[in-house]
């Protein structure tokens, strides 16, 4: 069937899928789930957040977590100690989604060995060279 006949155009997608791409691409990120992870038990502070998180950098940790503030999935609280005391806290909206984010790991988990088999199978019948390797 062609695009004509069902009215999908670049256009359309474009229009329907760019603001949710733009708020997927921001929240699936590899970091800004770890964060989500890391902050679902209470406020917890940046250098809890850097040991927690293997690989992230202090700039990729601090450009993320302000993304995060940003789009109101953190809140970030300054008390005012000597030295200042910074704490990260997800907001209702970001314990929602991790309540999303337990249920496609759990998914994950349950069809993690379907899918490795499926792969497998794949790879068997229409890419033999990977099974030489």
């Amino acid at each position: 069937m062609s695009q004509g006949n069902t009215g999908v155009t670049p256009q359309v997608v474009h229009a329907e899928g760019c603001p949710v791409r733009e708020v997927l691409d921001r929240v699936a990120g590899k970091w800004s789930v770890m964060i989500i992870v890391a902050a679902a038990h209470g406020p917890i502070r940046f250098t809890e957040l850097e040991r927690s998180i293997e690989g992230i950098s202090r700039r990729m940790l601090t450009l993320t977590l302000r993304n995060l503030e940003r789009d109101g999935l953190l809140t970030r609280t300054v008390h005012p100690t000597v030295p200042p005391k910074v704490e990260y806290e997800l907001t209702p909206v970001a314990r929602e989604l991790h309540t999303t984010l337990l249920g496609l790991t759990d998914w994950a988990e349950r069809h993690r060995v379907t899918i490795a088999e499926s792969r497998a199978a794949y790879d068997a019948k229409h890419r033999p060279e990977l099974l030489d390797a």
